[in-house]
């Protein structure tokens, strides 16, 4: 049974005891998002030490642009949008719009953020949709202005506007808080975390993306694109509005590159084990190219190998109970796509049917895995124990 309720009536439905058919879709602007719903109690977790920030390296200044400048930064790369950030998408016509018309009252927008690296080039951290906006419309002609309040322009783009009104775009003055280079890194998340103010909250992985370079979002974006991820995951995560698709590539770029899972212990969080792997992965000295290239010729042999054992159940619930499609539970998907990229193909096909009923069956009556793979899933214990199960499985199996 897939039910779609919020966070808390998740949290108590997913205890130690939980039933395994009480499964909850994330959702977003009111739709499913195909992806189960997941409590990793990060913030509460007693293992995570609270490291006070140094305020000597934090520093922030506030600068004024006009919107003409911001707007050659961008076309110049030296003010980086965060391509492909899909939560771009999800403004309306009539938001966009409205922005424009905001701007053409004179009305002033609440403040940006940017995040300057040390070579000098600048990173949206907050406003990237108004930004992505004001740039379609004043340089890409992308859209048409619509259902506008005030000003009787709809139907107009920007060369349709009055060379006045155009030049009130370009002149309009921007606030902009420039985050230092000099700021630690995971200083520049917390930040990020606190301020980020557009519309839906961002989640960790959309913080993560913004804040990364692009080495690590091609790679990626790579992984997330690869025929044997689409087929593996039904295609459910296809270019994720919640960037999902990213999330569970790097989520298994960073337990393969952890190793031994007794490591975890040293992070004491998923989400600073994501941010480790981000790093590592942006950075050439601590992962080479024929590393990277290793790493996602892994990956494509762990979805390759779960559409082989599990067929369209890769990576989702499957009791015994129930022959539904459930949607893909992120816990299931590191730990078994960690497990499989150890096997080939010729060793997995003769198991392939037990590894299935076997798995079937934990998930069903072993109260202690159903919890692992359910709730507080960045828990020391329930991360050993949601990989110690399918490697011990396919292992016993195999030999």
């Amino acid at each position: 049974m897939v039910v779609h309720l919020g966070a808390r009536l998740y949290a108590s439905l997913m205890t130690d005891s939980a039933a395994p058919d009480a499964i909850v879709e994330e959702q977003f602007a009111g739709e499913g998002t195909g992806v189960e719903l997941e409590t990793t109690d990060d913030d509460a977790s007693p293992a995570r030490e609270i490291e006070p920030w140094d305020p000597e390296k934090i520093r922030v200044s506030t600068k004024s642009f006009s919107l003409r400048n911001v707007l050659d930064m961008i076309d110049a790369d030296d003010l980086e949008l965060a391509p492909d950030f899909q939560r771009n998408r999800v403004w309306k016509a009539r938001q966009k719009s409205r922005l424009i018309e905001s701007l053409l009252l004179q009305i002033p927008l609440p403040a940006f953020y940017f995040a300057e690296d040390a070579d000098g080039l600048l990173r949206v951290v907050d406003g990237l949709q108004r930004l992505s906006t004001i740039h379609g419309f004043v340089r890409g002609q992308e859209f048409a202005l619509d259902d506008l309040e005030y000003l009787e322009k709809d139907g107009s783009k920007f060369s349709d506007l009055e060379p006045a009104l155009q030049r009130r775009l370009h002149n309009a003055q921007i606030v902009v808080h420039v985050i230092d280079p000099s700021t630690p890194e995971e200083v520049k998340y917390d930040i990020f975390k606190r301020i980020n103010t557009g519309g839906e909250p961002l989640n960790a992985m959309e913080v993560r993306h913004c804040m990364s370079r692009t080495r690590s979002r091609d790679f990626l974006k790579r992984c997330a694109a690869s025929e044997a991820f689409q087929t593996a995951t039904g295609g459910v995560l296809k270019d994720h509005v919640r960037m999902q698709d990213r999330e569970a590539a790097l989520r298994f770029c960073a337990f393969r590159m952890l190793g031994d899972i007794s490591n975890y212990d040293e992070y004491g969080s998923l989400e600073r084990l994501l941010d480790w792997a981000v790093r590592q992965i942006d950075d050439n000295a601590a992962l080479s190219d024929s590393q990277l290239a290793a790493l996602f010729e892994d990956f494509e042999l762990a979805m390759n190998n779960a559409t082989l054992v599990f067929g369209g159940h890769a990576f989702r619930k499957w009791p015994t109970t129930s022959e539904r499609y459930s949607p893909i539970n992120r816990a299931l998907f590191e730990s078994w796509a960690v497990v499989l990229a150890d096997y080939d193909e010729r060793s997995l096909t003769p198991i392939a049917s037990a590894i299935v009923r076997k798995a079937r069956e934990v998930m069903t009556s072993d109260p202690n895995y159903i919890a692992s793979i359910s709730s507080s899933t960045s828990d020391a214990r329930r991360v050993e124990m949601r990989f110690m199960v399918p490697r011990r499985l396919v292992s016993r199996l195999a030999s």
